[in-house]
């Protein structure tokens, strides 16, 4: 292992938050407090702490989507991929961007979805049939 990102951001409702990060999205969660819970983000520290979420708005243009910004996201291998869209189809979340292709043919050719959590933070999935089209230009 490299290294493990680690990210804290605000929610509005933990009871919502774990159901959201642990049942529908399959993460792990470690330590909580009556303000906070740590989640395993697919490998990754997601601390999620009471508060106001950050301010988004649709200023990323990428390829054909304007996306949420700021989001928070993972890249996970295309087979993964594929079945968390699935499991997330499954239980009903609504899709701000569909499971797509994005730069077809490119090199950097990826999966991705859009989807917001309970209190309104984008996320972002990207999954990749090779990591090493991660940082192709």
């Amino acid at each position: 292992m490299k290294s493990v990102f680690h990210l804290a951001i605000h929610v509005t409702d933990l009871d919502a938050t774990r159901d959201f990060y642990g049942r529908v999205l399959g993460c792990t969660e470690g330590r909580s407090t009556d303000t906070w819970v740590d989640y395993d983000f697919f490998g990754h520290q997601l601390s999620l702490h009471l508060g106001e979420p950050f301010g988004t708005d649709r200023t990323g243009k990428v390829g054909d989507h304007k996306v949420m910004m700021p989001h928070l996201g993972v890249v996970l291998p295309l087979d993964d991929w594929h079945a968390l869209a699935e499991r997330i189809r499954a239980e009903g979340v609504n899709f701000d961007i569909e499971p797509v292709v994005r730069f077809a043919g490119e090199p950097g050719e990826q999966r991705t979805m859009f989807f917001f959590d309970p209190s309104g933070n984008p996320i972002e999935i990207k999954g990749f049939a090779d990591f090493q089209g991660l940082f192709a230009a």
